[in-house]
């Protein structure tokens, strides 16, 4: 039987592709990328994601669960991924506040109302699909990684044995609760999942656009 995580992954497969597939992903393996309007953007999400991961501490259903996210969000909080973004807006002269792209606000949007909602399933599933496609592109970098930190260390946030053991918890908790869903509430799920899959392949297309 297909665990519920891949289920939901085989429901948008294509658009699911376009994204650890895209080109500008690939450009960041590559060191190619232009990352200074990328990084603005995608420090933006900070709070939002933060914020969510604390609804996911709140909403999980058992303490196993809550411990893993609470441990994740003083990783994003206090240590390297905060400062990456520091450090790497820096080098390129960017800054923290830039104005928000259309689909970086709708993305917040998303990550807020499930969190507003409390919704744990949806909360896992928008987390699943924020972490599980970055692996996805990350793992395709082929070795040596590139010289510079700034796509070096991007790609090494989002590889490694501890990242992957992180969204092997978070594709464990959708499969965990898939059983237990009934048809209305996978359906819910599902476009919490395929809307994430979405605004990440515009969030790489606005990247791309520069």
């Amino acid at each position: 039987m297909t665990e519920f995580s891949e289920w939901l992954r085989e429901q948008c497969a294509e658009e699911w592709e376009a994204v650890v597939g895209h080109p500008f992903a690939a450009a960041v393996t590559r060191g190619e990328a232009d990352m200074l309007h990328y990084l603005e953007q995608d420090f933006l999400f900070v709070d939002s994601f933060t914020a969510l991961l604390g609804a996911a501490v709140a909403s999980a259903d058992t303490f196993a669960a809550r411990v893993p996210y609470g441990q994740f969000l003083g990783h994003v909080a206090t240590t390297e991924e905060k400062t990456y973004f520091h450090r790497a807006l820096a080098e390129l002269g960017g800054s923290t506040e830039a104005a928000p792209e259309p689909v970086t606000a709708e993305f917040r949007a998303l990550m807020d109302e499930v969190r507003a909602a409390q919704d744990y399933p949806r909360i896992a599933a928008v987390l699943c699909v924020a972490e599980w496609t970055y692996l996805g592109w990350a793992s395709r970098a082929a070795e040596p990684l590139p010289e510079g930190f700034v796509h070096r260390e991007w790609i090494e946030l989002h590889e490694g044995s501890d990242f992957r053991a992180w969204v092997g918890f978070l594709r464990g908790e959708l499969d965990r609760l898939g059983p237990a869903l009934d048809e209305d509430r996978r359906a819910e799920v599902l476009a919490a999942f395929r809307r994430a899959v979405e605004l990440e392949r515009r969030f790489f297309d606005m990247a791309a656009a520069g």
